[in-house]
């Protein structure tokens, strides 16, 4: 027999309690009660109930493999003689406490062979394998060797004797070492050594075996190890396990015996084709080495199948195996005997599978008919596509941690060390995988980061730049790794006490689980297919709310609409300017002392924006771009080490001490609340007038060429209504006047992104000026907590743990305290301007829990990173199908897989 499949979920259900039997044996096991071979098992016992069509079996009280079990037996398939015992009898079998056995063993008839399978919780909890041949003794053994072959029957009693002794009487393991290799002739000496460690013979009573058994199960479940185990895998405390003492199939003989598995997709690329293996039980007649490896269910797959030793036996296989799919209404895994040519189905559970071949199955049963497409969307967890966009560590490669941080952005990586974004490049251009390491990324990093295939940094949390750059364009990046030291100068690492690695030196991360990996990697490929482009088709028809994205260039902005955006959300205009050729006019801008020599080395600029805007307008043609005006601090643009203000004095042909100078003037002790967003535009008005001019020009010629534009302008770090009101003044201005010099008019929309608790506050204010407002949660969490995003991480797991917040507020978003900011802005600026538009932009965007109060709260649409753009679409569809009521109605219990 093989051990058992997945069970599907129950939850627990207290029956009432039965009076206790104190007796006995000399083996110290407390025994359950005269056998009684002839009691008649009470009809319609919740507590031990044969499973029958319309036996009271239920998931709450018996567990998944009972229900389902029965689910079989309605759709009247030959599934062994089973029965179902409850949590609550299981519980009080732990307890020392259960029914007489003959109520178990009544149904069977005379002489079983059985065995006892759990019915638990979700199998990712942990759980018990399948016991098997409980029944068998001398007296049955004859028996059995008649039908099956000596060897054969052996072989089971064997495996039982050992089993019992180890874990039901709890011998050492290593006390059945040295028996014989063949069955027949290792039977005599196990009989003898399981005398000698008990004192007392191996038990012929079936009712004694039976109790050894069910309580060996019973306490392991409620054991220290079993119970840790469950905790740390999200299992409810009170988990409850139901077993299924069931007839064993296989023994008949008299032809092709043996067991297997099956289902008909594949459980990791979801593509239809029978997948699984049979065990064949060859009998006394063939060599012992016939029993080998595990047979192909089917052919093609080279070598012997068991389609080809007994085809009539596949074909009724797969024929219950289909009605399963269908009356079930999932994709099954099927557990299967063989017995002389005969086949039993003796369980069938939803198939193992992947976030791929979980979106292949939906989609496969939608389209089929199986079940409606609202269903489909339902079936899947959007967070699960996430899996499917990037690379991941391949699971079977056993991993080497080297350190542990914050999971930033997810996917994986594996490539070699380097430390400066320059030598990134330099390996990108050599097409060699590498990893940029650095203690926090700033936005001098960007190009580097493009070129890296994963990021990795010392400091930082879930919304620190390094997170959300990577985030932004696919990039796998762990951050917050306290314990790694890290040398530039030297380029070296060291992770704790390990030995140093060096730039060159190979490593993975795993941003998903937020690991550091030792050596080279292997890793799986992505898998966007037509199945998740299907179901993504399927999502955008039902929404009811837009996703927009977050993008920075021209090529994310083809990402974005390759996943399906609704449009730009936020486009950041200041990690356009760290190209080389654009880097310096910046610094020329910053060094200048007056506005008509900020305007000269804006010009140069220009084109290059311009250049950008129209690029992204094209890409987008008919979509509404959001385009946030220049927000970080002029600070981020210059280099504070003496190295590179010497090569920026020869760029410039300035003194050395000039530019020192003004590096530091501009140095701020918090420039996150210092000289940025509208507060540079208007203490520095030319940035502002050189985009806008940049934003409208790129407008009529991306119009010109016949396409849609839809330009929004954004201004960033508002906190008071007059800020809107200057920069709009301007940004109007310079609309005229681009209108009047190409002679071609054009819409456009201005409005705020509200980052601060005062905008929040005022927004009744703010909105008379605005046609949106735009929510930057990522500061306004900051600003409203008064924590740094960046320093967060080093913190953040601990107070989640120990309960301070519920959740990480830079993950999802804080609904009561940011999100009361949020729905009082919103009230009170639709108050002042019934029009305006409401949006989230921050990175909680792409949040499922963030998004459901966005929809609550009627906002117009969610911006997110575009990796994250698909995982927005079906949440905001599954919101959708929940609010109307009328979504996937439950299939009636007889057909539905639970």
């Amino acid at each position: 027999m093989i051990a058992p499949p997945r069970d599907a979920l129950p939850a627990r259900r207290r029956c009432p309690a039965r009076p206790r039997v104190r007796s006995v044996s000399r083996s110290g096991l407390a025994l359950f009660g005269a056998v009684g071979q002839n009691a008649a098992m009470q009809k319609n016992d919740p507590d031990i109930t044969e499973v029958t069509p319309d036996a009271p079996v239920c998931e709450s009280a018996h567990g998944g493999r009972a229900k389902c079990l029965q689910r079989l037996v309605r759709l009247g398939l030959p599934v062994p003689r089973s029965v179902a015992l409850s949590f609550e009898t299981v519980r009080r079998i732990a307890e020392g406490t259960a029914p007489d056995p003959g109520r178990i063993l009544a149904p069977f008839g005379p002489g079983p062979v059985l065995c006892v399978r759990p019915s638990s919780g979700d199998p990712d909890w942990g759980g018990l394998r399948a016991y098997l041949s409980v029944g068998l003794n001398g007296e049955r053994l004859e028996e059995l060797s008649g039908r099956i072959g000596r060897r054969a029957a052996a072989g089971h009693y064997l495996r039982f004797i050992q089993s019992y002794g180890e874990h039901v009487m709890r011998f050492d393991p290593e006390a059945f070492e040295d028996l014989p290799d063949d069955p027949a002739a290792a039977l005599g000496p196990a009989l003898e050594v399981f005398e000698r460690e008990a004192g007392e013979g191996f038990p012929q009573d079936p009712g004694v075996q039976l109790q050894g058994v069910l309580q060996f199960m019973a306490r392991a479940w409620q054991g220290t190890t079993a119970r840790l185990l469950r905790q740390a895998r999200g299992a409810p405390e009170d988990a409850g396990l139901g077993l299924v003492v069931q007839e064993m199939a296989g023994l008949r003989g008299g032809g092709e015996c043996g067991t297997g598995v099956l289902q008909l997709a594949s459980g990791q690329t979801g593509r239809r084709g029978v997948e699984g293996h049979y065990n064949r039980h060859p009998p006394d007649s063939e060599s012992p080495a016939a029993e080998g490896a595990p047979l192909a269910v089917s052919r093609g797959r080279g070598g012997d199948s068991l389609e080809e030793r007994a085809p009539e036996a596949h074909a009724e296989l797969l024929g219950h195996a289909e009605l399963m799919r269908r009356r079930l209404r999932e994709e099954m895994r099927v557990e299967f005997a063989v017995d002389g040519g005969a086949v039993w189905i003796l369980d069938g559970v939803p198939a193992v599978r992947t976030a791929r071949a979980a979106v292949a199955f939906a989609v496969a049963l939608a389209e089929e008919g199986i079940v409606g497409r609202d269903e489909a969307l339902m079936r899947i967890e959007p967070r699960a596509l996430t899996e499917l966009l990037h690379h991941h560590v391949d699971p079977e490669f056993p991993r080497e941690v080297l350190a542990r941080g914050v999971a930033a952005s997810p996917g994986a990586a594996s490539g070699r060390i380097v430390f400066s974004g320059a030598e990134a490049l330099a390996r990108e251009a050599r097409g060699e995988a590498c990893i940029l390491v650095t203690r926090e990324t700033s936005l001098e990093d960007i190009r580097g980061m493009h070129a890296a295939d994963g990021v990795l940094t010392g400091r930082g949390g879930t919304t620190s730049h390094a997170a959300v750059i990577a985030r932004g364009i696919g990039k796998p990046c762990v951050v917050g790794v306290g314990e790694m030291e890290i040398d530039a100068a030297a380029e070296t690492l060291c992770f704790g006490d390990e030995s140093v690695l060096r730039a060159g030196d190979r490593i993975a991360i795993d941003g998903g689980a937020g690991e550091v990996l030792s050596g080279e990697t292997p890793l799986t490929e992505p898998a966007w297919d037509a199945a998740l482009s299907t179901l993504l088709e399927w999502a955008g028809e039902t929404r009811d709310l837009e996703v927009r994205a977050n993008v920075d260039t021209p090529r994310d902005a083809k990402a974005a609409r390759s996943f399906g955006a609704a449009g730009i959300g936020l486009c950041r205009t200041e990690h356009m300017f760290f190209d080389s050729d654009r880097l310096t006019p910046m610094r020329e801008m910053i060094f200048a002392d007056s506005g008509e020599e900020r305007r000269a080395a804006l010009q140069r600029l220009l084109p290059m924006q311009r250049q950008d805007f129209a690029d992204i307008f094209r890409i987008m043609d008919g979509l509404p771009v959001c385009i946030r005006l220049f927000d970080p601090p002029l600070h981020e643009f210059l280099p504070f080490g003496t190295e590179g203000m010497r090569d920026l004095a020869v760029a410039l042909e300035l003194p050395l001490s000039d530019v020192s100078r003004r590096v530091e003037e501009l140095r701020e002790f918090n420039p996150m609340l210092g000289m940025r967003g509208v507060r540079l535009g208007i203490a520095v008005p030319e940035i502002y007038e050189m985009q806008a001019r940049a934003i409208f020009e790129a407008a009529v010629e991306a119009g010109g060429e016949g396409c849609a534009v839809a330009p929004e302008i954004m201004i960033p770090l508002v906190s008071a209504r007059r800020e809107v009101e200057l920069v709009k003044s301007r940004v109007d201005a310079v609309a005229a006047a681009v209108a009047e010099d190409s002679g071609h008019g054009f819409e456009y929309r201005l409005g705020v992104m509200v980052e601060t608790p005062r905008a929040a506050l005022r927004a009744g204010d703010i909105a008379l000026q605005s046609s949106f407002l735009s929510f930057g949660t990522n500061d306004l969490t900051q600003m409203t907590y008064g924590l740094s995003r960046d320093d967060a991480g080093r913190f953040m797991s601990e107070y989640v743990r120990q309960g301070v917040y519920a959740e990480d507020p830079f993950r999802t978003l804080d609904t009561q305290g940011v999100g009361e900011l949020l729905t009082m802005a919103a009230e009170r600026g639709r108050d002042a301007n019934p029009g305006l538009v409401l949006s989230i932009c921050g990175e909680h965007g792409g949040d499922p829990e963030t998004i459901a109060f966005c929809r609550e709260a009627q906002f117009d649409y969610v911006s997110c990173s575009p990796f994250r753009v698909p995982l927005a679409r079906l949440a905001v569809a599954q919101l959708a199908i929940r609010s109307r009521g009328d979504g996937p109605q439950a299939a009636p219990d007889e057909f539905s897989a639970g």
